[in-house]
């Protein structure tokens, strides 16, 4: 028993060295030590099973041969024209292309839709048209009205030789699929795969899951936004009152990235499928006014930094009008709450947009927690009445605007594999800033008295908050 003993405590300082000693966020390292502090045996098995967010070996290797085979582009011409025009959207894109390893567009014809039944109708139509190959990645798909309308289009068009490509979550689908799914897709003419199959191990495979969600058709149509393929995101299923979600539809040449992005997702599941990826990458010279970077985003070592947050962080941080988001979630790092509070206190107009009626009490109850810094720092939080809002957005001073994939919270920002549009300069960017206000117009103002909370319910909020980066 004394040799026990000792090689637990040897172990438990090693734990807590090792996450001290890390790169970590603070806010991150902080649960993790009172797991091995508190639970000295209990504590530092769950850390060694569930803390790792790196990237498994296997894709790695097969990450770098699928880079390779994509596309090349030199932005040089296009950061010095953004330049001349405005240095600082330059510098921001490319501190986006830096640390995302993506590139700098000028758009083509950008489509914003307030709610998923809006883009449910442009995809189906753009669907039909297909004549080379369809790419879908999500999240969540679910068997109902919009994936059976969608998957009908799909079994007809391989059949007809249409190259088609399926990616969804094994977690986020564990509930709306059955456990065979890609096999009955396969049978069906439809190249299907789970991303990251849950195996049942112990280690970190419940973090790193696959958040993003995009479609790309013959290589010069692109949607993404927060839409997943269930009937709840166009509101044929009635779950947390009105779902409010949007998704943009891009076309030209920077539906290069989100092409990429899905070939890196299907290529590091599926091992030795892919050949020659050049005819995916169609030349385009469509111009809309605007610039756009499309990237993506996800754990170490395929992105060194997080880059959705640094995204945010950046449009935050430049702007002198306004700055206006919406996020189902609001479970933020220190980092980010002072650069949102910053903001507000030099005299930016912060309004931000949550949900009246949340999908998941508990992270609702955490996110009010958050409240009364914000407030008192003069952002307006607003929640959206009618039910629940599932919309990623970030929109500043008229002139930017970020739509995707990426909420404001740990899981997002952190551990998932995300995507995202940046977008400059584009008439787009009204129509995201005409649908916030109206939003705005249906929700109601977080006050002084609702913010309040009794004793009890302040402690239990500030429990729940210590470990919020680990949910």
């Amino acid at each position: 028993m004394p040799y026990f003993y000792i090689s637990a405590y040897v172990t438990q300082v090693a734990c807590v060295i090792k996450i001290i000693s890390s790169d970590d966020n603070p806010d991150y390292k902080v649960p993790w030590l009172l797991f091995v502090l508190i639970l000295p045996i209990v504590g530092f098995l769950l850390y060694l099973m569930f803390s790792s967010r790196k990237l498994k070996k296997r894709y790695i290797k097969r990450l770098s041969d699928i880079k390779s085979q994509t596309y090349e582009k030199d932005d040089t011409a296009e950061l010095n024209e953004l330049s001349k025009k405005n240095l600082a959207a330059a510098n921001q894109a490319r501190m986006i292309s830096s640390i995302a390893e993506t590139h700098l567009f000028k758009s083509g014809k950008i489509t914003y839709f307030p709610l998923g039944e809006d883009m449910m109708k442009s995809m189906l139509s753009d669907l039909e048209r297909a004549e080379k190959f369809i790419f879908m990645e999500y999240f969540i798909i679910e068997e109902g009205e919009f994936w059976n309308s969608v998957l009908s289009i799909l079994k007809e068009k391989a059949a007809k030789g249409v190259e088609v490509r399926v990616v969804f979550d094994d977690i986020g689908c564990m509930t709306t699929l059955p456990s065979n799914y890609a096999k009955i897709l396969r049978k069906q003419g439809i190249k299907a795969t789970p991303f990251s199959r849950l195996r049942g191990n112990a280690d970190g495979e419940f973090n790193n899951r696959n958040h993003r969600k995009i479609t790309v058709i013959d290589g010069n149509v692109g949607y993404t936004g927060g839409i997943n393929i269930a009937d709840e995101y166009i509101n044929k299923k009635v779950r947390f009152g009105h779902w409010k979600d949007n998704g943009i539809r891009i076309e030209g040449q920077a539906v290069w990235e989100l092409t990429k992005l899905f070939l890196i997702d299907y290529g590091i599941n599926v091992k030795g499928e892919l050949g020659s990826c050049e005819e995916y990458f169609p030349k385009s010279e469509t111009y809309d006014g605007g610039y756009v970077v499309p990237f993506g985003d996800g754990p170490a070592p395929l992105y060194k930094h997080t880059v959705g947050k640094s995204v945010i962080q950046n449009m935050i941080g430049g702007a002198t009008k306004y700055a206006y988001m919406t996020t189902p979630y609001l479970i933020i790092d220190n980092d980010l709450s002072q650069d949102i509070e910053n903001a507000a206190m030099r005299g930016v107009d912060v309004r931000i947009i949550v949900p009246h009626i949340p999908d998941k009490k508990l992270v609702s109850s955490i996110s009010k927690s958050y409240y009364n810094r914000l407030i008192d720092a003069g952002v307006k939080i607003y929640e959206y009445e009618p039910g629940f809002i599932h919309a990623k957005t970030y929109v500043v001073d008229g002139e930017f605007t970020m739509i995707g994939t990426i909420n404001l919270d740990y899981r997002s920002l952190v551990h998932h594999f995300e995507n995202g549009v940046w977008i400059y300069g584009a008439e787009v960017i009204k129509d995201v800033e005409k649908d916030f206000l109206e939003t705005v117009d249906k929700s109601v103002l977080v006050t002084e008295r609702m913010k309040k909370a009794n004793l009890f319910v302040r402690f239990i909020r500030s429990i729940f908050r210590v470990f919020s980066p680990l949910l």
